[in-house]
């Protein structure tokens, strides 16, 4: 079993473990077991850092074996430059949200995180298929979990909310399976991917299968306007649902643009892209305004993370490597930043069960360590220099510019949306005199609390200060991608 499959069943193992023999009897136990599976998870991916090769587009870490001899279907596995990162990261937020969870969650504990461990599993191994069939697989497979999370963890209308999370995204999905269905016909029986990156598609199957895909992954990013299963969700989704789902889930949808859409329809990824800039530049400008008149603060945070995966599609969908590079380093600081600001609003409602703005003012005269750390999140969220907010956008912007100046300074004016809705929101709950009994009532974070936001202050403050080990991994294989991407084009 090489790393990517430990990456992949180690915590799938473990949640099963859980799930198995848990109980809330043993709750402690469950707790310390399903933080032990989550540490190991991690501890196993960090090998594959030190053993990367750069300068190399070629896929690494591979294994291959039959799956399902008869259709030709493999386990197939591999990473490279454009999903390695994803891998460590979804494996990070796992533990971060197991230890978030540690107090918030008294009910059928075991559940929880056994649905955690073994959701993390599955979406790593959505990142490393290189079978359309495990791929698929994997990426369905995530809804279950998920769903699961939302219809028995969540709030008043959880039921309402997990029902639209799995159908939007369900269905969205079926088109892709059948576009997987016309590829392996197409390619003599075949579902490895890298293979079909190479058919000689026509110009209306390439049409055909561009959609199919958008489909699917548009939904899961999601980009406006088949967004509206977003804010639902997260408001009822527990906190840790949350910052799994803006985190990590969102990211499966982009990721899915550059595994299949841009590869495989090359000429019809050229022709729409005027579709997907401006999908994406409404998602930016118009959802940032929506999230403005939010009064709820993880409705806000929602449509923020529809703003900031807006800036990712227009990356992409503009074709050069400043473009591409910094829609990946977006998915990746937004991992950080959209976890923080989710977990940071289920600190305040474990302690007042209130999400509405108005509820607060003046937290930072109660819970000063915790406001700082608010603060930091609130200004990468914003895209201040400095912080990982600030990377992918800037090299976003800068892509759009040498890609078309109105394109630049259209998706520019997301910083000042940014930090208007996401100052004005940190004003009225932390700044001011205290404005209520509830607000005066309460105490700081303790050391569980404050390490979490540590570790998340770190990685916002590393990746911004130093983005050098992310952009490195990626750049050989991005400048691959566009090559073929171009060469196509031009044939």
């Amino acid at each position: 079993m090489g790393l990517l499959s430990l990456a992949i069943w180690t915590p799938i193992a473990f949640g099963a473990l859980l799930l198995a023999f848990g109980s809330d009897k043993h709750a402690g136990v469950v707790r310390w077991l399903a933080l032990v599976g989550a540490l190991v998870g991690f501890a196993v991916t960090l090998p594959l850092y030190e053993g990367f090769k750069l300068g190399t587009a070629a896929m690494q870490f591979v294994e291959k074996a039959v799956w399902i001899e008869g259709f030709n279907i493999h386990y197939h596995l591999g990473v490279d430059g454009i999903s390695f990162w994803f891998v460590p990261l979804t494996a990070f937020i796992t533990v971060i949200v197991v230890i978030a969870s540690w107090e918030s969650i008294t009910e059928r504990v075991y559940q929880y995180m056994g649905a955690f461990l073994i959701l993390s599993g599955l979406m790593i191994g959505v990142f490393a298929a290189l079978d359309g069939m495990l791929f698929y697989v994997f990426f369905e497979a995530t809804l279950i979990p998920m769903y699961l999370i939302i219809g028995i963890w969540g709030g008043p209308n959880k039921i309402y909310a997990a029902f639209k999370f799995f159908l939007y995204t369900l269905l969205g999905s079926l088109l892709m399976l059948v576009a997987l269905i016309y590829l392996y016909n197409q390619s003599g029986g075949s579902f490895d991917i890298a293979s079909w990156h190479k058919l000689p598609l026509g110009k209306m199957a390439q049409t055909l299968l561009f959609f199919a895909f958008f489909a699917a992954f548009a939904v899961k990013v999601p980009m406006w306007p088949v967004h509206t299963w977003l804010p639902d969700v997260h408001v009822e989704a527990p906190t840790g649902g949350s910052a799994v789902l803006a985190a990590i889930m969102l990211k499966l949808g982009a990721y899915g643009f550059l595994r299949f859409s841009l590869p495989i329809a090359p000429d019809a990824s050229h022709e729409w892209a005027w579709l997907m800039i401006g999908l994406s530049l409404i998602a930016v400008i118009y959802v940032g305004l929506v999230a403005m008149v939010q009064k709820d603060m993880k409705k806000l945070v929602a449509y923020s993370s529809v703003a900031h995966m807006g800036f990712v599609t227009l990356g992409f969908f503009i074709f050069n490597g400043l473009g591409v590079s910094g829609g990946i380093v977006q998915m990746i600081s937004h991992g950080f930043v959209s976890a923080a600001m989710f977990l940071s609003i289920g600190v305040l409602y474990d302690r007042v069960h209130s999400r509405d703005i108005a509820a607060y003012g003046g937290v930072v005269n109660t819970m000063p360590k915790f406001a700082a750390y608010v603060l930091l999140f609130t200004m990468a969220n914003c895209g201040l220099p400095g912080t990982a907010g600030f990377v992918g956008e800037w090299m976003v912007i800068l892509g759009a510019v040498q890609a078309n100046f109105w394109v630049g300074v259209l998706s520019a004016t997301a910083l000042i949306w940014g930090a208007a809705y996401s100052l004005w929101m940190f004003k009225r709950v932390y700044l001011g005199p205290v404005a209520n009994a509830n607000v005066r009532a309460l105490l700081d974070i303790g050391g569980r609390e404050f390490f979490i936001m540590a570790l998340l202050a770190v990685a916002v403050l590393y990746m911004g200060l130093y983005p050098r080990p992310f952009t490195d991994v990626m750049d050989a294989s991005v400048t691959e991608l566009l090559r073929h991407v171009a060469q196509s084009k031009l044939n």
